[in-house]
């Protein structure tokens, strides 16, 4: 049974990454979604959004990102949708190598396969849906 389910449409700007947060305070108030889930939740999603708007959409502040979530009895569903040229999953550097692992920039991919439970990459990387088991509180 769906909870809640909705759609958030965001210009692509950084700056825009607050509403995100706001969000999914709403979201986990609304439908009781224990603390550790809130904290992956925030996190994940809060990288998704930045990749889709710095990445995907290159702060173009007249393409979009749409966001779209639903939430059931046991899971809570965010899809990621940005205008960009997508890009190759296959190529995205590991920040756990030596190489990497002082830079700045480039674990968000990692993240959001760490605190999700699912991540799906789908339209040539230009969507991800993020899947949280969820335990009420």
């Amino acid at each position: 049974m769906t909870l809640l389910a909705q759609n958030l449409v965001l210009t692509s700007e950084v700056s825009n990454l607050i509403q995100i947060e706001k969000l999914i305070d709403s979201v986990c108030d609304n439908c009781h979604i224990s603390e550790d889930n809130y904290g992956n939740i925030l996190i994940a999603l809060t990288e998704a959004v930045n990749n889709a708007i710095v990445h995907g959409n290159k702060e173009d502040k007249s393409k979009k990102v749409t966001l779209t979530y639903e939430v059931t009895d046991n899971e809570v569903n965010f899809v990621v949708k940005d205008e960009g040229c997508g890009f190759d999953l296959n190529q995205v550097p590991d920040p756990t190598l030596p190489e990497n692992i002082n830079k700045l920039s480039g674990r968000g991919v990692f993240l959001m396969n760490s605190l999700a439970d699912e991540v799906v990459f789908d339209e040539n990387g230009t969507m991800v849906i993020l899947k949280f088991c969820i335990a009420n509180s």
